[in-house]
């Protein structure tokens, strides 16, 4: 079964002192030992990178640490996956029809991802946004919390 990680994930994985680490690095080596499909929203990976390197984790995490947590951890045992441009249009009309704005915008792209992907799982320490996005939208797919 194949299984879309939310940058959450990928965060709380490679910082030892979050509360979700054993639970997402879990999923992780699941991936790394292919007992699933593991997959990234390409924006994702992005993300885990500001987030790294901005928040106030100790010890702080330089680029260059993030950069190598990420190429390390992460990359190896994941398949890394996008949307095109006629995606993203049709996208932006789903968010508008569904009157969704802000932040949430970024969960969206990573759901959109997903369904174009046929990937019916996204592991996330964000349930509440994703699931009220899936049931906006009406993907046929299981949100699963760490």
């Amino acid at each position: 079964m194949n299984y879309l990680f939310d940058s959450s994930v990928l965060i709380a994985a490679n910082v030892q002192t979050h509360p979700k680490h054993l639970d997402a690095l879990g999923w992780l080596k699941k991936a790394k030992f292919k007992e699933i499909g593991g997959f990234v929203a390409s924006h994702s990976l992005l993300e885990a990178y500001s987030v790294l390197t901005r928040a106030p984790f100790k010890p702080k995490i330089s680029p260059d640490e993030a950069n190598s947590l990420l190429s390390t951890n992460i990359a190896p045992f994941v398949k890394f996956l996008t949307i095109n441009e006629e995606n993203y249009a049709e996208l932006v009309i789903e968010l508008s029809v569904h009157n969704f704005s802000g932040g949430i915008v970024y969960d969206a792209l990573i759901l959109f991802v997903a369904h174009k992907h046929t990937i019916s799982n996204i592991v996330t320490s964000n349930e509440g946004d994703f699931n009220r996005l899936v049931n906006a939208f009406g993907f046929d797919i299981k949100i699963i919390g760490v």
